[in-house]
């Protein structure tokens, strides 16, 4: 199983039970930094402090899990409209 997929079942339900959806989950090389990138999305506007939120919901989980085990990276939560 890929990271995206890994990660995308363990947070799914937290973001799901708090209002959010998943729309993308990335995991990528940005210079010399990786990223985890995970696009959300809800019913109304996102806005920073929902981004915050979702971090705060997930971040425990990935550090629990440690889905990501040979590399450090950036958690990067972001609206859909952000990261286009």
């Amino acid at each position: 199983m890929d990271i995206e997929n890994k990660v995308r079942d363990l947070i799914e339900s937290v973001i799901t039970e708090n209002g959010y959806t998943i729309d993308s989950i990335s995991y990528v090389k940005e210079g010399s930094l990786y990223f985890l990138r995970v696009v959300i999305d809800k019913v109304g506007i996102i806005d920073v402090e929902d981004c915050v939120t979702v971090s705060r919901l997930i971040n425990p989980i990935l550090d629990e899990n440690d889905p990501i085990e040979d590399d450090n990276y950036i958690l990067d939560v972001c609206s859909k409209e952000g990261s286009e």
